[in-house]
């Protein structure tokens, strides 16, 4: 009975050993460097999900890695007699050479196959890989990942204030739509301040906003407003007519054959002249307009807007 017993102690203590060295750090080897790129998150990992990490091995010379010992595509390890549910999905080897080493990138992509009811614990596999330099052989561990599996659904009631645990990390929202939009609406709100700000603006600050009636209506809002006021008015219009026209204009079709598109303002341009001919030359006679001095500073915005290509306003 008592060698029984002794044997089965002796068994328990083999099996702990075993899973120690399992579980343990690497070797360090002075042969090999290693440096492990893992995965950014290591929760919230559900069946079908792939988790890839990349291994760097820098080897020196004239060691070099046995293919043969790279761990199988499609095999799924056990731990502890029982199938891990985590397999390896693919692997891909990238070398370089430099002087005195040789560098090797394992990208390894796992698959879970594995869930439960409730959040937990697993790990990538450690895997095991030899060098030779064709007369020493010696074997290399690459240690385990570990993560958490979560559930494929939640039972029961949860409450968020009570489920704030560490490894969950920030809930955070997709919010690169709503930026997206914002960027288009602040372009759009620039350009249509652009816009208005040419359209409404009475210094000449972009292309176009220089013409002969822009500086005509610069100037028309700093002379009086009585007879002698109104007089030098219609004078800078005249002058602006003529300037636009390239011509002395004496009525609205002297303008209008060499612009076309001041046509829309064929009304104004000859109440214009009727103003201008009653101003000068005929004092008496009526000119239909009771506030002549705020309809010339309206008839040369208009013609301001045309001038820029605009349209009547």
């Amino acid at each position: 009975m008592k060698k029984i017993l002794f044997l089965l102690l002796l068994l328990a203590s083999f099996t702990l050993m075993a899973a120690a060295i399992e579980d343990a750090d690497p070797e360090q080897d002075a042969r090999v460097k290693m440096t492990t790129i893992e995965p950014e998150r290591d929760v919230g990992y559900t069946m079908g999900d792939l988790i890839t990490r990349s291994i760097i091995l820098k080897v020196k010379k004239p060691y070099l890695l046995q293919e043969t010992s790279l761990p199988i595509v499609g095999y799924e390890k056990r731990r502890k007699g029982q199938v891990s549910g985590i397999e390896l999905a693919k692997i891909v080897t990238e070398q370089t050479t430099d002087a005195d080493s040789t560098t090797y990138t394992l990208h390894m992509t796992y698959q879970v196959f594995t869930s439960n009811v409730v959040a937990k614990p697993a790990a990538l596999p450690p895997e095991y890989i030899k060098f030779s330099d064709n007369k020493t052989l010696f074997e290399y561990r690459i240690p385990s990942w570990s993560f958490r599996i979560s559930p494929l659904a939640v039972f029961g009631n949860v409450k968020v204030e009570k489920d704030m645990s560490p490894f969950r990390g920030p809930l955070l929202m997709d919010v690169s739509a709503e930026q997206q939009r914002l960027k288009f609406f602040s372009i759009g709100l620039g350009l249509s301040l652009l816009c208005l700000l040419y359209i409404i603006a009475a210094n000449d600050w972009l292309p176009g906003m220089g013409g002969a009636f822009a500086k005509a209506y610069r100037d028309l809002r700093k002379l009086p407003k009585d007879m002698q006021g109104l007089q030098q008015d219609v004078e800078l219009l005249h002058q602006a007519l003529n300037t636009c026209a390239g011509v002395s204009v004496f009525n609205a079709e002297g303008l209008i054959t060499r612009h076309a598109p001041f046509a829309e303002l064929k009304t104004e341009l000859e109440q214009f002249f009727l103003l201008s001919r009653t101003v000068f030359f005929e004092p008496t006679a009526p000119s239909g307009l009771q506030n002549p001095e705020a309809w010339l500073r309206q008839f040369c915005l208009n013609c301001r807007h045309v001038e820029r290509g605009l349209g009547k306003a």
